[in-house]
C-alpha cells in the first residue's frame, strides 16, 4: 500500500511540475491583437480588433459565411471607441464603447454596431442591443489583403475613412464630427483669462470660416506680442489678403520676408514672397 500511495503521489507530483512548465510557456497568437487610436479633430477613436490570416483559405461565402452576422475579426468583439458624438454613415452617434459587426453579402453588407461589447464571437448577438445597423456596398480589390485589416484613412480635421479589407473585398465608412461649438466655447473660455490664445483662436476662425474680422484682429494682436514671429505675419498677411487688404497685407508680408531672412528661415521666406505675389496681382 505504502509503495502504491508514494507512486500514486509521485505521478501527481510530476502532473503538477509539467502543469506549473506549461503555464510558463507562451505561443504567438494565430490572430493578433492590434489598438489603433486615431485623432479625429480635438477627440480620439481607439479601434481594438484580432487580425485573423487568410492561411490559403477561401475567406467571403465560406470561412466566413454570407448572410451571417460576423464578429468583424477573430476572438472578442471588435471595439470602437469615441471620445465624443460621432457621425457614422449619416447617423448619429453618442460617446462611448461599441462592438463592431457585420453581415457581408456580395453585393451589400449590413454593418452593425452594438451596444454589447462584452462578448466571444456573434455567438450571443442579439439583434435589440444595437445602437446603429445601416448598409454599405463592398469595393473590390485588385490585390488580396492577407491579414484582415481596419484602417483609418482620408482624415481631415472633421472627418474619416473607417477602411475594412480582407481577401479581395473591402467596405468603406464614413465617421464624422462636429465639435465646433465646443472649440468656439473653449476659445471663447481662454479669453478671459491673462494669456490670450490669440494666435491659434485666429488661426482656427479664419481656416472655418467662422468671423474674419475676429480672425484678422486676432492676428494683428499675435503679431503685436511676437514682432519676430515670420509666421505670426504670414498668417496676418494671409487674412488681410483674404479681406481684400492687398496694401496692408503687402506691408505685413515684407516685414515677414525681412524677418524670415535675419532667421534664415526659408520657409517663411517663401510663404511671405507668395502673399506679396499675389497682393500684387
Amino acid at each position: 500500500m505504502k509503495k502504491k500511495f508514494f507512486a500514486i503521489a509521485f505521478a501527481a507530483a510530476l502532473m503538477f511540475t509539467a502543469n506549473e512548465s506549461y503555464a510558463q510557456l507562451k505561443f504567438p497568437a494565430a490572430s493578433s491583437a492590434q489598438t489603433v487610436t486615431q485623432g479625429l479633430g480635438i477627440e480620439n477613436v481607439t479601434l481594438s480588433y484580432s487580425r485573423p490570416s487568410m492561411n490559403g483559405r477561401k475567406i467571403f461565402g465560406d470561412l466566413v459565411p454570407y448572410n451571417e452576422v460576423w464578429r468583424t475579426g477573430a476572438n472578442t468583439n471588435t471595439t470602437l471607441t469615441f471620445e465624443g458624438d460621432v457621425t457614422i454613415n449619416g447617423n448619429k452617434l453618442a460617446a462611448g464603447t461599441y462592438a463592431l459587426f457585420t453581415i457581408p453579402n456580395k453585393n451589400e453588407w449590413t454593418v452593425i454596431i452594438s451596444k454589447n461589447t462584452k462578448q466571444w464571437g456573434a455567438y450571443t448577438y442579439n439583434q435589440s442591443e444595437d445602437a446603429l445597423r445601416f448598409n454599405v456596398k463592398p469595393q473590390n480589390l485588385s490585390s488580396p489583403v492577407e491579414t484582415f485589416t481596419i484602417s483609418f484613412d482620408n482624415v481631415t480635421p472633421t472627418d474619416a475613412i473607417l477602411n475594412l479589407a480582407w481577401e479581395k473585398t473591402a467596405i468603406k465608412v464614413a465617421l464624422k464630427v462636429n465639435q465646433q461649438a465646443k472649440i468656439i466655447a473653449s476659445i471663447e473660455e481662454a479669453m478671459k483669462g491673462e494669456k490670450k490664445p490669440y494666435f491659434a483662436a485666429a488661426q482656427y476662425y479664419f481656416n472655418n470660416n467662422i468671423d474674419e474680422k475676429k480672425a484678422l484682429a486676432w492676428f494683428d494682436e499675435a503679431a503685436k506680442a511676437q514682432p519676430k514671429a515670420a509666421h505670426v505675419l504670414y498668417w496676418k498677411a494671409k487674412a488681410q489678403l483674404k479681406a481684400g487688404d492687398k496694401k496692408g497685407a503687402i506691408e505685413t508680408a515684407t516685414k515677414g520676408v525681412e524677418v524670415a531672412t535675419e532667421g534664415k528661415n526659408s520657409e517663411y521666406i517663401k510663404l511671405n514672397t507668395q502673399i506679396i505675389n499675389a497682393a500684387k496681382k
